[in-house]
């Protein structure tokens, strides 16, 4: 199951992972982030042990989403050693995450 990521915990779970990790922007008045959930919660299930997969709603969690200039939802940002190195804006099929996340391990 993909972690419930928050403005307290973002530094801990993202930036000092020793994994890769995929962290879904969402919202729940989102129509997109709600056909990207259940893709986001596969790959979670799928890369356990070799990834770190998590969501940060934006509506509770502004101080993340404003570092990071997320403006459109869902917004799916790749994370390796502390720094962005790759993201997606919008919905997209699971092929395209999975090919993101891959090239990060």
């Amino acid at each position: 199951m993909a972690l419930e990521i928050t403005d307290s915990t973002f530094d801990e779970v993202v930036l000092k992972s020793d994994k890769p990790v995929l962290v879904d922007f969402w919202a729940e008045w989102c129509g997109p982030c709600r056909m990207v959930g259940p893709i986001v919660e596969e790959i979670a299930k799928e890369y356990e042990g070799k990834a770190v997969v998590g969501k940060v709603n934006v509506d509770h969690n502004a101080d993340i989403s404003v570092k990071y200039g997320i403006r459109n939802i869902p917004a799916l940002l790749f994370f390796k050693n502390g720094e962005i190195v790759d993201k997606q804006i919008g919905a997209v099929p699971k092929s395209v995450l999975v090919d993101k996340l891959e090239k990060q391990l």
